[in-house]
C-alpha cells in the first residue's frame, strides 16, 4: 500500500518529551527530551519533504508556522 507525502511536520508535547511526526502517522519520526533539539530536527525534515513546520507549545497551541514547500505562485497585481 502506497501512502500519500506528509503536508506537514510538527513538533509537539507529549508527556515530558517532544515528539517530531506527521499528521495520520502511525509514529513519531523522532522523541526529544528538549524541545530545542525537536525543534532543529523537525526543522530538518520539513525542509527535506518539503512541508509546513508547525511547533506547538507546551500546552498544546500553536507557537509558530513555517513553510517550506508548496506555497502558492506569487500573482503579480
Amino acid at each position: 500500500m502506497h501512502s500519500k507525502k506528509p503536508t506537514q511536520t510538527w513538533v509537539s508535547p507529549r508527556d515530558s518529551d517532544w515528539i517530531v511526526h506527521h499528521p495520520h502517522g502511525k509514529r513519531a519520526s523522532g522523541i526529544f527530551d528538549d524541545k530545542a533539539d525537536a525543534v532543529d530536527f523537525g526543522r530538518q525534515v520539513s525542509k527535506h519533504l518539503k512541508t509546513e513546520f508547525i511547533v506547538q507549545k507546551g500546552n498544546g497551541k500553536i507557537q509558530f508556522k513555517d513553510s517550506h514547500g508548496n506555497d502558492p505562485p506569487k500573482i503579480k497585481g
